[in-house]
């Protein structure tokens, strides 16, 4: 069975050349300009963050937030763009410093459900039913500050109160084992599942994986996604590449390991991965060094990689892929997958 793919990307990866260590390099793009730029690019789908949408939501009720969002369903519609997904922006206010779902304070900790709320608002006025949860700050610096047991119930306890808030809502979790905190509680996909399991509805958490994340962890991206898919739990992913055991880089996707790409575009397509919605979400930075006028070649060329990943893929003689299996000839399977990439 092979996988249908539509792709989308987020309007803060169209960035203005920050990385962990210095300023912004590149003036920032209106968010009009951006939009302007999907389809020429081959993208129909856009991710957001609740603040990409009605930016000075902090400071407005509840019915200004969803009117606000309905403008921009307006502008979605008039470009021909699909929101794939909302995320609540739960790492930069000061109230979420300690973590959002997990602070040590019960007041910043109600601070960040009011905010998922809004999110699910402004999700549902967009027209998805889909919520990201980067638990960024749900960890801790120093693992004494906080109790992992009560921890991971006051997650599970938010999913719960988002999942009770709107019933058509999915949560799609996105795992990540470190940074900004040092300690992460839910550090990989296995985690997140095992996080639904703790709700009256797992049936409507799920998760989204992000490559460079899995890599983090120590962990192959492509069985990190067939663990998920054998648990019909990938909902998404953020694809994208990223060298060794460093930070977050968010490079694009296959820059830095073809063969590992490969493996994530061909477990997808072999089991069916956008057959039934899904999108394939890039979550990729253009260099510090980029132009502002060449500042989306990342996103071109991390979709035009997929695309020929799934040629190569699609090309490969599955016979003698399947004789080399039987016989455990795996020196020579080897040799049909690097040659098949070099092409």
């Amino acid at each position: 069975m092979q996988g249908t793919f539509r792709f989308s990307f987020g309007p803060w990866n169209i960035s203005e050349g920050a990385d962990p260590f210095g300023p912004t390099v590149r003036e920032s793009l209106p968010f009009a300009k951006k939009l302007d730029m999907y389809k020429s690019l081959g993208f129909d789908g856009i991710q957001f963050h609740d603040d990409d949408v009605v930016p000075n939501m902090n400071e407005l009720t509840p019915a200004a937030i969803i009117a606000e969002a309905g403008k921009v369903k307006k502008i979605l519609d008039r470009h021909g763009l699909v929101p794939e997904f909302v995320a609540p922006r739960l790492w930069e206010d000061p109230r979420t410093v300690d973590g959002a779902y997990t602070s040590n304070s019960a007041a910043d900790r109600k601070y960040a459900l009011d905010r998922s709320k809004r999110t699910i608002d402004i999700a549902r006025e967009l027209g998805t039913r889909n919520i990201v949860l980067w638990l960024a700050r749900e960890g801790t610096y120093i693992r004494e500050a906080k109790d992992s047991v009560e921890a991971a119930k006051r997650i599970a306890d938010a999913i719960q109160m988002m999942l009770d808030y709107d019933k058509n809502i999915r949560v799609m979790i996105e795992s990540k084992p470190n940074e900004p905190m040092d300690h992460t509680y839910i550090p990989t996909i296995g985690h997140a599942i095992g996080l639904g399991l703790l709700t009256n509805d797992p049936a409507r958490v799920g998760c989204l994986i992000e490559s460079a994340h899995a890599i983090l962890a120590g962990l192959d991206p492509s069985d990190e996604m067939g663990y998920a898919m054998a648990h019909r739990k990938l909902w998404s992913v953020h694809l994208n590449d990223q060298n060794g055991l460093k930070f977050d880089q968010d490079k694009s996707f296959g820059a830095v390991d073809l063969r590992r790409a490969f493996n994530q575009v061909r477990i997808l397509d072999r089991h069916g991965f956008g057959n039934e919605g899904e999108w394939v979400g890039l979550d990729v930075k253009a260099m510090r060094t980029q132009r502002i006028e060449d500042s989306t070649k990342h996103l071109r060329n991390s979709r035009s990689i997929f695309l020929r990943l799934l040629e190569l893929s699609r090309a490969m003689d599955d016979k003698a892929i399947a004789r080399c299996v039987e016989a455990r000839d795996y020196e020579e399977l080897e040799g049909i997958i690097i040659k098949g990439l070099i092409g």
